[in-house]
């Protein structure tokens, strides 16, 4: 509640913002890398360019509307809230991502084509035996395994009803048994959302030399022949580029290997898909201390998962992303299913399962592409630049003060003190969200800060000036303060709400650095509103009975309290003429 007529204890809301302000530099300091420094966006510290080229079956040219659906998720993905300062444009044919930072990996990833199908395994899987183009034993080459009826390791069946399983490792010198929990524990390749390396991407290939490729890669991988599948499984090479990823048919069998490259499966057409998938979030499992992305279908797909269950019980159904099996696990809850499963393992932390959580939040990509070299792009500003502007608020933030201590007095020091505390506060605000949702600060965010913090300065003006108008009419320091509150604290809710719905607006419509620029206004105007309730209020609640602050020499209302006198006077002698 605001403080009015001394019914609130100002000690006590000054002592909720300070518990407030420590939170906050506790999460700083002994949360995350412990950095007490913002992100930069790309005009201050500049960023990694990676240029998408399309590949379509047929080697034709993409779309106008496919490019153009193909950037707007890709920019969900990056963007998340809209604040993260990454670019995705189209230039021509392809899609220019530029991300914030020198992390060119980041900016690869966001080209995975994310085209989830879950397909039924048949027989079981071999290790490659091709590896780099060369036989891995050309002397005694091994043959696939023969399809066997179930697995060979069992499921337990969970209390959410979604199939999960216990580790089992192999044994020393034997290929790595099949992993089979619902999303295994494996490495990240260069298309899954986590790659550990930046190494340079490979050259596109021309639009004839894809569709080549791709025709080539279906005709011996999608083939209905159990021959021809048997050779692709032989001849499957686990370390080299895919050309069908996300360009494989679902109504067609398939080859592929798993995500670490370790086995190479045979698997039957898909018989869900990921358009299925209502919602898919990264999140820290407490109880196994792991993280892990949870996924959940939709109503028609929540029914197709329940009868693959049941149709596929103890045998094994493949989560394949991008033409890669991330995971078989073995079914073992038949018909118990909650229409949700979730994605863990070793290669999944905190970044890699966000990452992959809003891969598939928000839907596959309508072409696939390669991706090339990272490029390094020089800041546009830099931070010569931001040094300036942040001298150029200073000077300007100090010429406040100076005139409000000599309009005010003693009273613009209260000013001061509060904008000193909003500043704090704003501060850790910004590294925060920086590390919660991938904020970056640009030029544009810089100036939302620098007007929100001016706002908070304009709030003070009208509670100084309504404590004037309430001395004007004869009241003393002491019941004036209270009194001007009241009043000041509707006008300023006023301004405020006329500002915040005007930064809410801007932030859902415009795009790019106005959005920062919009977020970063709206959340000074809400600390504006916190620093007038917890602080102004209060320290001028607690001035106005003190003696000293009492003195018009120190709150500088002399000149005020005089007209009071001279309009008291002028009255009585009217009072008495009449």
């Amino acid at each position: 509640m605001p403080p009015s007529q001394g019914t609130a204890h100002p000690m006590r809301l000054l002592g909720v913002y300070a518990a407030l302000v420590a939170v906050m530099f506790g999460l700083v300091f002994f949360t995350g890398d412990k950095s007490a420094t913002p992100k930069l966006g790309i005009d201050l510290q500049g960023g990694t360019r990676v240029t998408l080229t399309p590949r379509t079956p047929d080697g034709g040219k993409p779309s106008k509307d496919s490019l153009q659906k193909a950037q707007d998720i890709i920019e969900q993905r990056v963007n998340g809230l809209g604040v993260s300062g990454s670019e995705v444009v189209i230039e021509g044919d392809n899609l220019v991502i530029t991300v914030p930072g020198e992390d060119g990996a980041q900016a690869r990833t966001l080209a995975t084509t994310a085209k989830l199908y879950i397909r039924p395994v048949i027989g079981q899987p071999i290790p490659p035996q091709v590896k780099n183009g060369k036989p891995v034993n050309p002397q005694q080459p091994q043959q696939p395994q023969q399809p066997q009826p179930g697995a060979p390791e069992a499921v337990a069946p969970t209390t959410s009803g979604a199939p999960t399983t216990a580790e089992n490792p192999p044994a020393t010198g034997e290929a790595p048994a099949q992993q089979n929990r619902v999303f295994p524990a494996q490495a990240p390749t260069t298309d899954a959302p986590a790659p550990t390396t930046d190494a340079p991407a490979p050259a596109p290939a021309s639009p004839e030399q894809a569709q080549k490729e791709i025709a080539e890669a279906k005709a011996l991988r999608q083939s209905t022949d159990q021959t021809i599948q048997q050779t692709a499984m032989l001849t499957m090479d686990c370390t080299k580029p895919d050309p069908l990823q996300g360009n494989d048919d679902p109504n067609l069998p398939l080859v592929a290997c798993s995500a670490d490259g370790t086995e190479v499966y045979l698997l039957d057409k898909s018989r869900l898909d990921g358009q299925e998938i209502k919602d898919a979030r990264g999140q820290f499992n407490a109880q196994e201390s792991k993280w892990t992305v949870d996924v959940e279908f939709k109503s028609g797909g929540a029914d197709t998962w329940g009868k693959l269950t049941t149709e596929f019980y103890q045998k094994q159904l493949a989560f394949v992303l991008d033409t890669k099996v991330v995971s078989a696990p073995q079914v073992q809850a038949a018909g118990q299913y909650t229409g949700s499963t979730s994605i863990s393992g070793t290669g999944i932390n905190k970044t890699t399962a966000t990452e992959l959580g809003n891969t598939l939040k928000y839907g596959s990509l309508p072409l696939s592409f390669s991706t090339s070299e990272a490029e390094t792009v020089s800041a546009t500003l830099g931070l010569s630049s931001l040094r300036a502007g942040l001298i150029a608020g200073a000077i300007g933030l100090i010429a406040v003060l100076l005139y409000c201590l000599l309009y005010y007095r003693m009273l613009g020091f209260l000013a001061g003190f509060s904008l000193l505390a909003a500043g704090v506060a704003v501060y850790l605000i910004i590294v925060l969200l920086g590390r919660s949702i991938g904020f970056t600060l640009d030029l544009a965010g810089i100036a939302g800060l620098i007007i929100g913090i001016g706002m908070t300065a304009d709030s003070f003006v009208v509670f100084f000036e309504r404590i004037k108008d309430e001395m004007r009419e004869g009241r003393s320091f002491r019941s004036a303060v209270p009194k001007g509150w009241a009043r000041a604290q509707r006008t300023n809710l006023s301004g405020k709400t006329v500002s915040l719905i005007a930064s809410a607006v801007l932030y859902l419509l415009a795009a790019g650095q106005v959005k920062g620029f919009a977020f970063t206004l709206g959340v000074t105007t809400v600390l504006d509103v916190i620093v007038l309730y917890l602080v102004t209020a209060p320290l001028m609640m607690m001035a106005s009975k003190s003696p000293f602050w009492a003195k018009p020499s120190v709150n500088g209302l002399g000149a005020v309290a005089q007209i009071a006198r001279e309009r008291k006077a002028a009255a009585g002698v009217l009072v008495k003429e009449a």
